[in-house]
């Protein structure tokens, strides 16, 4: 099996979505849950010397998934290359989305069943999975190859709440909505695990920007908004286990969201 993470990354067409985007941004303000999106990630430590044997066996899954959009079975999916690297840790990764579970479990059996599934590349490398659920997202419709993908993890702390996440919506997820209707990002979604292979209460911040210049532009809107906010993101903050938290930079091959 060649999946890999989301995970995370990230779309054009921006202004004609800019209404949409501002509905978005409102329904975002009342607290209106959106139906649950699933989404599978599969990560892979690829030994660098076989990286283009393993690049050249992503066709056969992205061909799965191009499929898997066309019937309905998911509606994103992606892959990725890490841009970040550690010793030890993932080098390429893999996602796709679905609104039921059935669908993510439905295309997960095609992958693992292809005939690439036991390719070399894969069998020399360290692998892992995670299967994550998600109410806070949006994307752009169309295929798109010049995303990065951002993913910040951050633990939750034992002794604080955020009931409803009414602190992380008037927060991150406002700020979000704000660059998707900019186009600085192409997606975005706050997961958290429904299968746990972290700690409970871990989240995930995945965003999949606009080419490179989406990687600056969410950082300085992030950093604006902590200013012109101050209070809003303590109490962010105030939740979270700054012990618990990690980044991660990879560039996006190609994402196609329906």
């Amino acid at each position: 099996m060649r999946i890999r993470s989301i995970g995370v990354c990230l779309l054009l067409c921006v202004l004609a979505l800019v209404p949409l985007s501002a509905n978005r941004v409102a329904a975002q303000s009342q607290n209106a849950e959106k139906p649950a999106l699933y989404t599978y990630v599969s990560e892979w430590t690829v030994p660098r010397a076989m990286w283009a044997d393993y690049l050249k066996g992503d066709a056969a899954d992205i061909d799965i998934m191009k499929k898997s959009v066309a019937d309905g079975s998911i509606v994103s999916f992606g892959n990725y290359v890490v841009v970040n690297h550690q010793e030890g840790q993932p080098t390429h990764g893999t996602w796709f989305s679905a609104t039921s579970m059935s669908g993510i479990l439905k295309v997960l059996e095609n992958v693992r069943t292809a005939p690439g599934a036991t390719a070399p590349p894969l069998a020399a490398a360290k692998h892992w999975d995670y299967i994550m659920e998600s109410h806070d997202y949006d994307s752009h419709s169309g295929t798109f190859t010049n995303g990065y993908l951002r993913v910040g993890t951050w633990r939750t702390k034992a002794d604080s709440s955020d009931p409803g996440g009414k602190v992380l919506k008037a927060t991150f997820v406002s700020l979000l909505e704000k660059l998707m209707a900019d186009g600085a990002l192409h997606a975005y979604q706050v997961d958290e695990e429904v299968v746990h292979s972290t700690d409970v209460g871990t989240i995930f911040v995945v965003v999949v920007t606009n080419g490179p210049e989406g990687v600056d532009k969410f950082n300085a809107a992030l950093e604006e908004a902590q200013k012109s906010n101050p209070a809003g993101w303590a109490g962010l903050r105030a939740t979270l286990d700054p012990a618990g938290h990690r980044d991660m930079l990879a560039r996006v091959g190609t994402m196609t969201h329906k």
